[in-house]
């Protein structure tokens, strides 16, 4: 839509959806995609049968925080872009500094090994499947996320498909933490960020096609 179409339309009245509607939108989408990602991974790939083991290691719930944190600050990002005129403010800096974190404790783990372990804490068993796994149980995000957003005023699109990617691949990674064996910071720091870097550009890719209005 052009600029002269948008004064328009919110001068006759017809104003985009109110942010508690527009909350209540992406509950449902995100709520009904993680469903999907989540019987997806049980079905195909199975939840990790030490589980409740694994709960009891503090690194577990870090890896859950991970993901965790930065769903929470693209979900800021990707409502603050459905609307006109709104700044995404210090979100970018949020995000940043979620990623220099995890990076900060995979230092730490690195710098407390001996160098032959590297590869092991870097690699682990997984990295050839993880990212292209994330990125597959991102996809009924992706596509909640992208419905939500689009029934929004997005004005930006590639940068809101590019949110709307990040949270959907965020969301990936958590529903996939439940069936990941690894723990080592520094293969969390490299693969699932990768992993959550897919959705993110296949929604900036399509946001200036899908998110038009």
């Amino acid at each position: 839509m052009r600029t002269e179409d948008l004064v328009r339309m919110l001068a006759a009245g017809d104003a985009p959806a109110s942010v508690g509607g527009a909350g209540a939108r992406y509950a449902l989408a995100l709520g009904w995609g993680a469903f999907a990602a989540t019987l997806v991974m049980a079905l195909t790939l199975g939840v990790r049968p030490d589980l409740a083991e694994a709960a009891r290691l503090p690194m577990f719930w870090a890896k859950l925080a991970w993901p965790a944190a930065l769903a929470a600050a693209a979900l800021l990002a990707a409502l603050r872009l459905s609307r006109p005129g709104r700044r995404l403010a210090r979100v970018p800096v949020a995000l940043g500094l979620i990623v220099l974190a995890m990076w900060g404790l995979a230092g730490i783990s690195l710098a407390r090994a001996e160098l032959p372990e590297w590869p092991a804490l870097v690699l682990g068993s997984t990295w050839r499947s993880c990212p292209l796994l994330i990125a597959a149980l991102a996809m009924p995000l992706l596509a909640g996320a992208l419905w939500a957003m689009k029934g929004l005023a997005p004005t930006r699109l590639a940068l809101a498909g590019g949110a709307a990617g990040l949270l959907a691949g965020a969301g990936g990674a958590l529903v996939y933490a439940l069936h990941c064996p690894e723990l080592a910071a520094p293969f969390l720091g490299v693969w699932y960020l990768a992993g959550m870097a897919i959705p993110a550009a296949l929604g900036a890719l399509a946001g200036p096609a899908l998110l038009r209005w």
